[in-house]
């Protein structure tokens, strides 16, 4: 009720504003200033490598409840999945074979990936989505940005632009699986042609399509803007919480894969009458609150500057039934029951996070002639402690409940400065060339990592050339050096390396009205590059390893055609080839040399197609495919390891009607997911064990796999009001 009260008092203050208020236009369009926030970081037709946008209009169509992962994966080489199965809560992205820590995402040019694993968490942030403007997937290692180093892609997206004029919109969403969102948006608009307020309230519930993989979250949005003439001060406070129950163990058994693949074994344990039951709070709980303001400044036709300051806090954690658990890991002594000494028992646990990430962004750009120059950097600071509780014993040791059995804490400092500089000359050919500076310090004293005190510096240049055939094609080629630190995980095993990439880029684009054609072809050469090996540690994250020399090459082909005014398709390909050249590991007892085997998780083959039907200007009706080839979850080739291809169909129909009173607009989505029903699975892990555990070190090694089942048939209707 307080949230009602408070949307229709938002409302209500936008239209008194727009009542009191002749809003003049600037000769400064709001699209102009808001880009100066993004402008440090993301790539234009000028740049020599391989990009894609997409709008709030395209965003918006297929925005009924599903994570920003999700809405990304027709985009050129991008493969999703999501550990509820629907697109709800816990999801991630993979960009040619990259996984989304090696995805750098900013929000406004702020950094967004966790400082410590390098993830990007979107269910701390439910329906950001619907806040959003416009986003930007560079693929490869892009321009230089803040944050992790990009190793796969640069995702960076920027926040709703500001307003002229008084809005407001409510959304409603409901689905299969009883998966329902509801989102409130007001803006007052340029309040006296300068002050403008918009907010936004969200809420999502899915009962996931894996059993029991439910997801309840919640999500606010606020932001003030100061706007007069070159001059836009932006104020932004946004954050989320979330409660999902975990279902990130995935299926096993290949046999009740094929019987049941809904199946989730989070939580299951024997209890005292030998049945099988299910821990009702074996759940991920965690919020986070975001704060952002961002100064832009134009000085002059040829000076540009924009500075940012961030905090971001977190708190959370997640609970576990975990079975036959050695309690001496919990600080218990063994405990005699009845003449018999108990080594292991059933343990209920709470692990924490609790961290803190802040800083400073800035940028200044030069624009004169054929010249821009854009220099800038960052220096951010990440605080966390991680702490675990025993909530409850079996057994029942002499303690009392809850307990902290561990407390650890890190910090990590990343600095980073940059130069980039375009220079076109004959009207033909664009010079470009960036050069970036970092530095980064990471200590940690965690009860697996062990004690961490690393320093690195690096140093990432970046170089290029456009070629402008004629006035609708050119053609480019780009060199980009990166170099990335391990993550926290990383260091649960051997001291890991920092990672190298030689990035090579070879593209052409053509633009007609028509016809638009992007062609790149890549070459990404790594030095001990950290491959996912397929296994899980305790925790659900996935494991790496450094392979010494390795390399990821392919062509990328992405289209835009319109044969006749109501009819658009938008066809994309990826061929690729992912190799490690060579690596050792022990397999059945002996180190084993593996040479020239597929990168895991790293498809050969991914295509997608938009066929858009637009018989009147309200209606637009899509069928949207998607094709991944098989892949392997492992490093060695391993039949065992192997994830079939895969092809899915949804369809997508958008309807608005524009309306005289009342309200400016409502409008109608419907998005059936994979419409043929099809069984599929797009994520998994692999492992391999001792199988005789009375004589560790035999020599013979069984393999373990776990899937990923994603939803057959599923719908999504949507329906929502603007005024």
């Amino acid at each position: 009720m307080k949230l009602n009260f408070l949307f229709a008092g938002a409302c209500l203050t936008a239209f008194t504003a727009q009542a009191q208020t002749n809003v003049k236009k600037d000769s400064l369009t709001s699209e102009t200033l808001d880009e100066v926030l993004v402008q440090a970081v993301r790539a234009n037709s000028k740049t020599p490598i391989a990009y894609s946008n997409m709008s709030k209009k395209e965003l918006a169509k297929r925005n009924l409840g599903q994570d920003i992962p999700v809405l990304m994966n027709f985009m050129p080489s991008v493969v999703t999945t999501t550990d509820a199965g629907n697109g709800v809560g816990y999801t991630g992205i993979r960009v040619r074979g990259s996984d989304g820590t090696r995805v750098n995402v900013t929000i406004n040019g702020v950094p967004y990936n966790d400082a410590e694993s390098h993830g990007s968490f979107w269910v701390n942030m439910p329906d950001f989505v619907s806040s959003v403007e416009n986003l930007q997937l560079q693929r490869g290692v892009g321009t230089s940005t803040n944050g992790s180093g990009a190793f796969g892609a640069s995702l960076n997206l920027l926040t709703d632009a500001y307003s002229y004029d008084a809005n407001g919109e409510i959304s409603n969403s409901f689905g299969s699986f009883n998966t329902r969102k509801h989102t409130a948006k007001f803006s007052t608009g340029l309040i006296n042609n300068t002050f403008e307020l918009t907010g936004r309230l969200s809420n999502l519930y899915s009962d996931g399509y894996i059993d029991r993989a439910s997801s309840k979250l919640s999500s606010y949005f606020l932001q003030g803007t100061f706007v007069n003439e070159g001059t836009l001060i932006k104020a932004l406070v946004f954050g989320g919480k979330e409660k999902t129950y975990q279902a990130w163990n995935g299926i096993e058994d290949k046999e009740l894969l094929k019987t049941n693949r809904r199946y989730n074994p989070a939580g299951a344990y024997i209890d005292d009458n030998g049945n099988t039951q299910f821990y009702n709070n074996e759940t991920d709980n965690y919020n986070q609150d975001h704060y952002q303001l961002h100064w832009n400044e134009k000085w002059s036709n040829n000076w540009k500057t924009n500075i940012a300051l961030h905090y971001t806090k977190g708190f959370g954690y997640y609970e576990n039934y975990k079975k036959k658990q050695l309690l001496l890991d919990y600080g218990i002594n063994p405990i005699e029951i009845g003449g018999e000494t108990k080594e292991k028992s059933d343990v209920v646990r709470r692990k924490y996070l609790d961290n803190y990430f802040y800083g400073i962004t800035f940028s200044a750009q030069y624009h004169k002639d054929n010249l821009e120059v854009l220099f800038g950097g960052a220096a951010n600071t990440y605080n966390g402690d991680h702490f675990g509780e025993v909530l409850w014993v079996r057994t029942q040791p002499q303690k009392s409940f809850p307990f902290e059995y561990y407390r650890d804490n890190s910090k990590k400092n990343d600095v980073n400065g940059f130069v980039k500089a375009s220079y076109t000359f004959n009207d033909r050919w664009i010079l470009f060339g960036d050069l970036q500076l970092r530095n980064v310090s990471y200590k940690a004293n965690g009860k697996d990592t062990g004690i961490v005190d690393e320093k690195f510096n690096f140093f990432n240049p970046k170089a290029g050339i456009t070629y402008k055939i004629n006035d609708i094609s050119q053609a480019y080629f780009s060199y980009a050096r990166a170099n990335r630190e391990p993550n926290r995980t990383d260091y649960e095993g051997e001291r890991p390396k920092a990672e190298k990439l030689n990035d090579f880029e070879l593209g052409w684009r053509y633009v007609t009205e028509k016809l638009s054609v992007n062609v790149n072809g890549y070459y990404m050469s790594y030095k001990d590059q950290l491959v996912l090996t397929g296994g899980l540690n305790d925790v659900g994250a996935s494991k790496r390893v450094n392979v010494d020399q390795s390399y990821r090459m392919g062509i990328e082909i992405d289209a835009t055609y319109k044969p006749a005014k109501k009819f658009t398709i938008s066809p994309s390909i990826t061929l690729s080839s992912n190799k490690i050249k060579e690596f050792n590991v022990d397999f059945n007892g002996e180190l084993q040399t593996f040479k020239n085997t597929n990168i895991s998780f790293s498809p050969n083959v991914i295509i997608g197609n938009a066929f858009t039907y637009t018989p009147i200007n309200q209606l637009n009706i899509s069928l949207l495919t998607k094709f991944v080839g098989e892949q392997y979850m492992g490093n060695i080739d391993s039949e065992a390891s192997k994830l079939d291809s895969y092809f899915t169909n949804d369809i997508n129909i958008v309807y608005e009607m524009q309306l005289k009173k009342w309200f400016k607009s409502i409008s109608f989505s419907v998005l059936a997911n994979n419409i043929f029903n099809v069984k599929y699975i797009s994520n998994g892990f692999y492992y391999t064990y001792d199988n005789d555990w009375t004589n560790p070190g035999s020599v013979i090694t069984e393999e373990g796999t776990g899937y990923y089942p994603q939803a057959q048939f599923n719908i999504l209707g949507g329906i929502s009001l603007k005024f």
